[in-house]
């Protein structure tokens, strides 16, 4: 069955109920750089699959790149080195699908806020949990895993595309510039090449 954003389905309900004749206007996400109050440093390119380490200081803020609501949150590190499964590597994380809907997920946090929980309706910049290395992090330096795909059954624990499914160093750059810049169309179009769920990795 085909997964349909939030955003769409919320566009096509007021469309509907709008009055013959009106056009509603729409206004453009907006859209942060994820990490808040700190030197953050990420490179144009990444291990294995699609997605971003950025670099900085233990404790920083990772923010709400968009505003959205939380569907997923990991407050306990239950990754063990020796059986390294893919749904635990990335420690404590929080899960965002944007008002954009694309989903945002940031992981190897030292802890989430207070209040941030699945459900939780949250605005662009606010805190959702500080820089770390848990879960496949540990030992290394400080850094948020940084992933975009689009959003999953909750209840099926997709990891490898909730993981990233698309290189986000371009929005990075952007949003870093003050720039909107959205992944939707980029995401819809790596949908719809690999399938709503496209087989696990072997590793």
């Amino acid at each position: 069955m085909r997964i349909k954003s939030a955003l769409f389905i919320a566009l096509a309900v007021l469309a509907a109920s709008a009055p013959s004749g009106i056009t509603l206007a729409t206004a453009a996400p907006v859209y942060v750089f994820p990490v808040v109050g700190c030197k953050a440093t990420y490179a144009h390119s990444h291990h294995d699959y699609q997605a971003t380490d950025i670099q900085a200081k233990a404790g920083c803020k990772y923010v709400a790149p968009i505003g959205g609501t939380i569907t997923e949150v990991a407050t306990k590190d239950t990754w063990n080195s020796k059986k390294n499964l893919g749904d635990t590597r990335g420690g404590l994380s929080v899960t965002l699908v944007g008002d954009d809907g694309v989903r945002y997920y940031g992981s190897h946090f030292k802890s989430i806020e207070l209040g941030i929980e699945p459900g939780v309706v949250v605005v662009a910049g606010q805190t959702l949990a500080y820089v770390g290395a848990t879960g496949s992090a540990r030992g290394t330096a400080p850094h948020v895993h940084f992933g975009i795909s689009w959003p999953t059954p909750v209840e099926s624990n997709v990891w490898w595309v909730r993981r990233g499914v698309l290189y986000p160093w371009s929005y990075l750059d952007a949003w870093k510039a003050g720039t909107d810049k959205s992944p939707f169309s980029a995401v819809e179009k790596m949908r719809k090449k690999l399938g709503d769920v496209p087989p696990a990795p072997k590793k």
